[in-house]
């Protein structure tokens, strides 16, 4: 006991504050974040039931992913959030970033926007189709999921927005720590999503049919073999 009450008295700064201070991007950030998003996650983002989750603990990705999708803020709770236009800056991003990664840390996104200069497409490729395509789809244009929730198309997706989706799982999405896929897997998988699903082009023809698969060319060749099938017949009994 004494040796405690003696120690608190010649070191009365080793006591944890229970405020730390903020720096000054995430104090920028709290601003930003006690007009636009205070109401449905509550003071010090620590959630309100009914409206918004808690966000300690969900780190800079999630705000990125989230923000700069223009998901956030949302008009009204619906079964998932869709992607807008974006309502904040990139700077105002970041501070709102900042400000919920030292309320609670998380995961954060590397620094820069190009995320997969050093990715292996072919390794990409593969890791995408073995966690990804289910959901994604193998075009990258995305699926219905149940109860009113969809995988969203990858086409308007940005490095930096893929990186943070995997760190973050939003909706329906299982989260993709670096213990499960490598920052340098995810890198591959970015470039494949960049350089092969967006930037290649259509082999099987001009008509790619939204490229969303096997279903709706199957429906199309149907559609169309049907009718050729009608009028060869009627032709065929026309001509007998």
């Amino acid at each position: 006991m004494l040796a405690g009450g003696a120690y608190t008295v010649l070191a009365p700064g080793a006591a944890a504050q229970e405020n730390p201070p903020l720096s000054s991007a995430a104090a920028d950030g709290k601003a930003l974040f006690d007009v636009s998003c205070v109401s449905c996650h509550g003071r010090n983002a620590q959630g309100v039931e009914g409206r918004g989750p808690s966000l300690i603990g969900v780190g800079a990705a999630s705000v990125e992913f989230q923000v700069s999708t223009g998901r956030m803020p949302m008009a009204r709770q619906e079964a998932q959030a869709a992607r807008k236009p974006e309502v904040f800056t990139r700077d105002e991003i970041d501070q709102l970033a900042a400000y919920v990664q030292e309320l609670g840390g998380g995961p954060v996104v590397p620094a820069g926007d190009n995320l997969h200069a050093d990715g292996n497409v072919a390794i990409g490729g593969e890791l995408y189709r073995i966690n990804c395509s289910q959901c994604h789809a193998f075009s990258g244009g995305g699926g219905a999921l149940s109860s009113g929730k969809y995988a969203p198309s990858l086409r308007p997706a940005t490095d930096r927005q893929i990186y943070a989706a995997m760190l973050s799982g939003p909706q329906n999405m299982p989260v993709f720590g670096d213990n499960q896929i490598t920052p340098e897997q995810k890198a591959d998988i970015i470039a494949y999503i960049q350089q092969t699903l967006k930037d290649d082009g259509d082999p099987g023809g001009l008509f790619n049919l939204g490229r969303y698969g096997p279903s709706t060319e199957g429906v199309a060749i149907f559609l169309v073999g049907i009718v050729a099938l009608v009028f060869a017949s009627l032709w065929i009994a026309g001509k007998s």
